[in-house]
C-alpha cells in the first residue's frame, strides 16, 4: 500500500508582500525537504495574500504575483509544492465569460484574459500545472466573483506514486463537490487549499464538512489553511489530515505558524478516469510511519482570546508599527483591551493613557494604575478638567446657557479622543479603540472621541462576552490580573454624577440576546416581539440599531469573532427608514 508523507505548512503572508511571503514558503519548503516529505502544501493564495480585493484590478499585480510563483517552481525538487496564487487565463481573447466579472469595464483594469483564483502544482524546477477554483464564495466576507472566473477542469497529479486531486477551499463545501468527482476519477489522496476565516464555532463546522467529504469517498484529505490577521479577519490555522477511515492522524495549531509533517498510508491504486499529469515519480522517501500528532484544541473562550490577540498583533506589525496607546478608563472594555494589547504586543509596547475628569471617581483611577501595575505596561495620567473648563467657558456664549446635557459629555469624549491621536502622533503609534459590540451596535460611543483611532480590539465582542473573557483570563493565569473591582462595578461611561449604562440601555442580560437576534439573524422588532421580547423595548432597540449605522461606517475595524460582524459581513444603507415594526 502506498505512503506519503506530507508537509501542511501553516504560514502567516501579508496581502501584496510578495517578497517576504515567497521567503516563508521557500523557508517551510526547505523543512519539508529536510523532514524527507514527498509534498509540501500551503494555503489559497499565499503567494499573493487573502483577500486582495481590488488589487486584482491592477495588471502589474497580477504579474508581479506571478513572477513571485516562479520563485517558489525553480526554488521546487523533488518535494512537491502545492501553492496558491492569482492567474490570469490568456486563452479566452478578452471575451467575458458569463460567469466572471467584464474587466474592461474596471478603470485600469486589463481588458483581456479572466482572472483565476488558482492552486499550482510544482516540482523539480517548474509548475507542472493548475487547479482553478470552481466555486466562489459570494456570502459573508467573501466577494469572490467580483474577481475571479470559475474553473471547471479536474485534474489529477501523480506524486511520489500517488494520485492527488487538488481543490480550493469553498470547492469542499458544495454539492456537487470536485472532491467527490476527483475521488470517484481516481484520486488516492484529496488536497484542499484554503483562507477560511475563523470565526465561533468553525473549527467544529469544518471537522463535520471534512468527516462528511472522507465518508462519502473513502478518500483521505488533506485540509491546509492560512493563519495570521488581515484586517478585520483572522485565520486560525488548524490545517489537519484525515486519513480514508476517518481517522485524524494530523492537526496543526491554531492561531500560530507551523510546518506540521505527517505520514499515511493511501489506498491501492483506483481506476482512474480523469487526467493525471505526473509530478514526481520517485518512489515516497518515508521509511518509517510518523505517530499521529494532533494538537490540542482550545477551549471556546480560550480560542476567542487567541483570534483577538493575533488580529489585533498582526494589524499592528503589518502595518508598521510597534506600540499602541489606549484610554484606560478604569471599565472593563479598556481593561480587556489593556489585557489582549499587552498578550499581543508585549506591556513594554503598551501605553495606558488615564485621563480623568471632574467626573472620574477615584476608584477608576486606582483600578486602572493597579492594572497596570499586574500587567507590566506603562500607564501615563493626563487630566482632561483644564480643556473641558476651557471649551465650556468658549461655548457657553454660543449655546447661550450653560445648562449641563449631552453635548457637553460627549465633549469630554472627544478632548479625551484628541490626546491620544496627539500621543500617537507625536511618538509614532497606534491608537487602539476600546468599544465592544453591544455599544457598537446601538451606537453608545461619541463619534470622533471614543471611536477615534485605528483599531478596535473588541468590535465583535458582545459585553457579556467581554466580562466572562477576562474573567477567564484571570483563572488561566491563576491570579487576579484584572482587578475584581473593575469586574463587578456598574459599567458606566462616567461623563456625568453617578451614570450607569442603564440608564440609558437595558441591562445587557436582556440588551446582548436582543441585538444578537438583530445584527447575526436579520431580525426586526416584530420578530422579537413575536419571540416574547417587551414590544416597547423591542422597537426602541431595533431603531438603536438602524439610526447607529453611519458611526458604525465611520469607526475603526476591528477583529471579527462571531459569524456576522459589522465590517464586511453587514452592508446596510445608511439613509434606511425601514423599521419592521409590527
Amino acid at each position: 500500500m502506498p505512503s506519503l508523507r506530507i508537509a501542511l505548512c501553516q504560514i502567516d503572508i501579508i496581502v501584496g508582500d510578495l517578497d517576504s511571503n515567497v521567503d516563508l514558503i521557500l523557508a517551510a519548503v526547505t523543512q519539508a525537504e529536510e523532514a524527507g516529505c514527498d509534498l509540501a502544501v500551503f494555503g489559497e493564495l499565499s503567494i499573493c495574500g487573502y483577500p486582495p480585493e481590488d488589487l486584482l484590478f491592477k495588471p502589474k499585480f497580477i504579474e508581479d504575483n506571478r513572477a513571485a510563483l516562479a520563485r517558489v517552481a525553480e526554488a521546487s525538487g523533488d518535494c512537491a509544492v502545492i501553492v496558491g496564487y492569482v492567474d490570469r487565463d490568456e486563452s479566452d481573447g478578452g471575451e467575458p465569460d458569463v460567469a466572471a466579472p467584464d474587466l474592461s469595464k474596471v478603470p485600469g483594469a486589463p481588458a483581456t484574459g479572466a482572472v483565476l483564483n488558482a492552486a499550482a502544482v510544482c516540482a523539480n524546477g517548474e509548475v507542472k500545472g493548475r487547479y482553478v477554483k470552481h466555486w466562489l464564495p459570494n456570502y459573508n466576507v467573501f466577494d469572490e466573483k467580483r474577481y475571479f472566473r470559475p474553473g471547471d477542469e479536474y485534474p489529477l497529479w501523480s506524486i511520489a506514486g500517488v494520485t492527488v486531486g487538488v481543490c480550493v477551499c469553498e470547492d469542499m463545501w458544495v454539492d456537487p463537490s470536485p472532491v467527490n468527482v476527483m475521488a470517484d476519477g481516481g484520486a488516492q489522496l484529496i488536497v484542499n487549499i484554503n483562507a477560511s476565516p475563523y470565526h465561533q464555532d468553525k473549527v467544529e463546522a469544518r471537522d463535520a464538512m471534512i468527516a462528511r467529504r472522507v465518508e462519502e469517498t473513502a478518500t483521505p484529505l488533506v485540509y491546509v489553511n492560512l493563519v495570521g490577521g488581515q484586517d478585520e479577519l483572522v485565520f486560525d490555522g488548524t490545517s489537519v489530515v484525515v486519513d480514508g477511515s476517518g481517522e485524524t492522524i494530523a492537526r496543526s495549531k491554531q492561531f500560530a505558524e507551523q510546518v506540521q509533517v505527517a505520514d499515511f498510508a493511501v489506498t491501492d491504486s483506483k481506476p482512474v478516469s480523469l487526467p493525471v499529469t505526473m509530478v514526481t515519480d520517485r518512489p515516497s522517501a518515508s521509511v518509517e510511519g510518523l505517530p499521529p500528532k494532533l494538537e490540542p484544541l482550545l477551549e471556546p473562550l480560550e480560542e476567542i482570546w487567541e483570534a483577538l490577540v493575533l488580529g489585533a498583533r498582526d494589524y499592528v506589525h503589518n502595518n508598521g508599527f510597534t506600540d499602541i496607546c489606549f484610554g484606560l478608563s478604569g471599565g472593563i472594555d479598556s481593561a480587556l483591551t489593556a489585557a489582549i494589547a499587552a498578550d499581543a504586543l508585549g506591556p513594554d509596547h503598551v501605553h495606558a493613557v488615564m485621563m480623568p475628569s471632574r467626573y472620574s471617581s477615584d476608584h477608576s483611577l486606582s483600578d486602572s494604575e493597579k492594572l497596570c501595575q499586574n500587567l507590566g505596561i506603562e500607564g501615563r495620567t493626563i487630566s482632561i478638567e483644564p480643556a473641558h473648563a476651557a471649551f465650556l467657558e468658549m461655548l457657553t456664549p454660543e449655546f447661550e446657557t450653560d445648562e449641563w446635557g449631552l453635548t457637553e459629555e460627549n465633549m469630554q469624549s472627544r478632548l479625551r479622543g484628541v490626546i491620544l491621536m496627539a500621543l500617537a502622533n507625536k511618538f509614532g503609534w497606534l491608537v487602539l479603540t476600546t468599544g465592544n459590540k453591544s455599544e457598537t451596535a446601538v451606537g453608545y460611543s461619541t463619534l470622533y472621541g471614543d471611536t477615534a483611532g485605528a483599531y478596535a480590539v473588541i468590535k465583535d465582542v458582545w459585553k457579556l462576552q467581554v466580562y466572562e473573557l477576562a474573567r477567564d483570563y484571570n483563572r488561566r493565569a491563576n491570579r487576579e490580573i484584572i482587578p475584581e473591582n473593575i469586574l463587578t462595578k456598574a459599567p458606566s461611561a462616567e461623563l456625568r454624577p453617578d451614570q450607569r449604562d442603564d440608564q440609558s440601555l437595558p441591562p445587557y442580560e436582556v440588551l446582548d440576546p436582543m441585538l444578537a437576534e438583530i445584527v447575526e439573524h436579520n431580525k426586526t422588532a416584530a420578530d422579537l416581539i413575536a419571540a416574547g421580547h417587551d414590544p416597547e423595548t423591542s422597537k426602541r432597540i431595533a431603531r438603536l440599531v438602524d439610526i447607529a449605522e453611519f458611526k458604525r461606517q465611520q469607526s475603526p475595524l476591528g477583529t471579527r469573532i462571531t459569524k456576522r460582524a459589522f465590517g464586511k459581513d453587514r452592508r446596510m444603507p445608511i439613509t434606511n427608514l425601514y423599521r419592521g415594526n409590527p
